[in-house]
């Protein structure tokens, strides 16, 4: 399948999953400016295909805000690398999204039935954990010659010329990616999808 079929269907896996939770999400207690999701629950997992649909978005903007981005996600990647806690770089200063209509399925499938903080985090009915988890695998065999990682990390990877080249032409090269993947727990897509394929078959 090509790049621009894969970044259509991407759309169609987001609308299927919001369709099958819609029920269990109706009194969800999520509204513009509650962001401890974006700023205490973790790591942003996203695959290379989101990362791509980002980077698209990023270039878009004027170059101040291109650079303001980029050094957001620098700053990120460090504290990453210190284990320290980092809000999303793409959280803005009155706690709204800059991406919100492209944000990738790990913000999507994240809601709460209540205002979360630090004693309280998020809960999800268990019904749409198990959706989510279907969606993850549909993402990963989607993009089946790419990789899946904190935001940053893949943004990071996206943005180096001779990954980005190898990505769009559809190939697939982990040993370019093999020394920054280990250390940055970076998962092979089509490694998870064949396993989780094989565990499906068992």
């Amino acid at each position: 399948m090509c790049m621009d079929k894969k970044l259509d269907q991407i759309k169609n896996i987001y609308k299927a999953f919001e369709t099958k939770a819609v029920a269990y999400k109706e009194n969800a207690a999520c509204s513009k400016g509650c962001a401890y999701c974006c700023t205490d629950a973790g790591s942003i997992d996203i695959t290379t295909l989101e990362g791509l649909v980002i980077l698209k978005n990023v270039r878009t903007l004027l170059r101040p805000q291109q650079v303001k981005v980029n050094k957001a996600l620098a700053v990120d990647i460090k504290k990453k690398e210190k284990g320290q806690r980092s809000p999303c770089p793409f959280l803005m200063k009155n706690k709204s999204c800059m991406i919100y209509e492209i944000r990738p399925f790990s913000c999507r499938r994240i809601y709460s039935v209540y205002v979360c903080n630090q004693d309280n985090p998020p809960m999800l009915s268990r019904q749409v954990i198990k959706i989510a988890e279907k969606t993850i695998r549909e993402l990963q065999i989607l993009d089946d010659t790419g990789y899946s990682g904190h935001i940053s990390y893949i943004m990071h990877m996206l943005k180096t010329p001779k990954f980005l080249s190898t990505y769009l032409a559809g190939e697939h090269k982990p040993e370019e990616v093999m020394a920054f993947g280990k250390t940055h727990h970076i998962f092979i897509n089509l490694n998870v999808s064949d396993s989780l394929k094989n565990k499906e078959l068992v």
